[in-house]
């Protein structure tokens, strides 16, 4: 049944909500407050793969279903659809106009610079091994080996099969390199030079968006968005214990060699650089990037000058404080906090304690040294979901401009 012209935007609003990889209930949200505003009766649901639209008048119904492929969370299209979702509550903008812009936001997205994602690669391989303490050679192999990984992404895009297998595979090349480099450089970090290469895809924001979903009573598109997290996770556990696998048949591997020597002053410098790698990544658009940056600085100190307090407590003061510095500058810029919160949010790196915590149970050798990291793990999660909760994240907000 074709969908009548008046429920268009709703439908076209929510397909590309989904498609940049908002949370399910925050388009939910949307959704129901443009319909409000619009006079118009219906019922959403959004779920990973598909999305189900019902919009009832008087005498009929009409029912929009399709199937699509779950979403990559792009923060500048969704700043971009907040300000159109806002002109159309404010009525500042046409029925005709709407899918034009719609449009324009599609085709932005398309806009991609190799080189500067190249070096957003490069740059947060290298300064993630700096947070975390390294040498000068795990740090520059780490940085080489980041922008390797981009190449693999690029290439993940021309083939089908290198797209299906592109976690397990790229872990499996970055631990192969690692491990032939001891050979020469003996002192390099080996297991924090895995990690740090390929931390931009391990999936930390993934699993804190789903339990955050989960917390919203999002239950099935929650429960289905962590499964597909942890099995994402597993992925690339998988391609590392390959590569361990193979190269231990013929060379000694040392995975808790761990040499931190880098002065303190490049941990100071890491920090704004690598919240500015997220930029390019997240395709933040020129106007968000420099409050994107303190931001994620912001989180990462924060938690960090807390951490005397447990790594729980650290954790929920951290995203209460970051909650609430993103709604100012959402405010200033009058961009949704979500742009910033996100940002923030993967400074405190759930991810990277994950991963070091399926290197401690299955390889009984903690790649950075550290103890207790399933624990460390839970309580990373608890306190960002905890500090979302009591920030009113996940509170409905009923105003004449949504900003979630």
């Amino acid at each position: 049944m074709k969908i009548p012209e008046k429920y268009r935007f709703i439908v076209e609003l929510g397909k590309a909500l989904h498609v940049y990889g908002i949370p399910s209930y925050k388009i939910l949200t949307y959704l129901t407050e443009v319909a409000k505003t619009q006079g118009i009766t219906g019922s959403f649901m959004d779920l990973p793969t598909w999305i189900n639209y019902v919009f009832y008048e008087e005498e009929h119904s009409y029912n929009y279903i399709e199937s699509i492929p779950p979403g990559v969370l792009n923060l500048g299209a969704f700043s971009r659809i907040d300000e159109l979702t806002n002109k159309v509550i404010d009525s500042k903008i046409n029925n005709s106009e709407i899918n034009n812009e719609l449009n324009i936001i599609h085709s932005k997205t398309k806009e991609v610079n190799h080189l500067f994602l190249t070096l957003a690669y490069a740059f947060s391989a290298g300064c993630f091994s700096l947070l975390i303490g390294t040498n000068m050679v795990s740090f520059i192999f780490s940085f080489l080996l980041g922008a390797l990984i981009y190449l693999l992404v690029f290439l993940a895009t021309k083939s089908k099969y290198l797209e299906n297998v592109f976690e397990s595979f790229s872990a499996l090349i970055v631990t192969i390199i690692s491990c032939l480099l001891t050979l020469i450089f003996p002192e390099l970090n080996l297991g924090l030079t895995i990690l740090a290469s390929i931390i931009i895809f391990i999936p930390g924001l993934a699993i804190t968006t789903a339990l955050e979903e989960i917390t919203s009573k999002s239950l099935v598109s929650g429960g289905a968005k962590l499964f597909d997290a942890i099995i994402l996770l597993f992925k690339q556990f998988f391609g590392v214990l390959l590569g361990l696998g193979l190269m231990t048949s013929f060379m000694d591997i040392n995975l808790t060699n761990h040499v931190s020597e880098m002065p303190k002053w490049t941990l100071f410098l890491a920090i704004p650089v690598f919240s500015i790698t997220l930029l390019p990544i997240f395709q933040v658009r020129k106007k968000d990037m420099f409050f994107g940056v303190i931001t994620g600085a912001f989180a990462f100190l924060i938690t960090v000058f807390l951490s005397g307090y447990g790594v729980l407590v650290s954790t929920f003061i951290g995203t209460l404080a970051v909650v609430g510095i993103s709604r100012v500058f959402g405010r200033i810029t009058k961009t949704p906090k979500t742009v910033y919160l996100t940002q923030g949010i993967v400074m405190m790196v759930p991810g990277s304690k994950s991963f070091m915590g399926l290197s401690s149970s299955f390889l009984n050798s903690s790649i950075a040294g550290s103890g207790d990291l399933f624990e460390q793990v839970a309580f990373i999660l608890m306190g960002i979901i905890g500090g979302l909760l009591f920030a009113g994240t996940f509170r409905e907000r009923r105003h004449k401009s949504i900003k979630i």
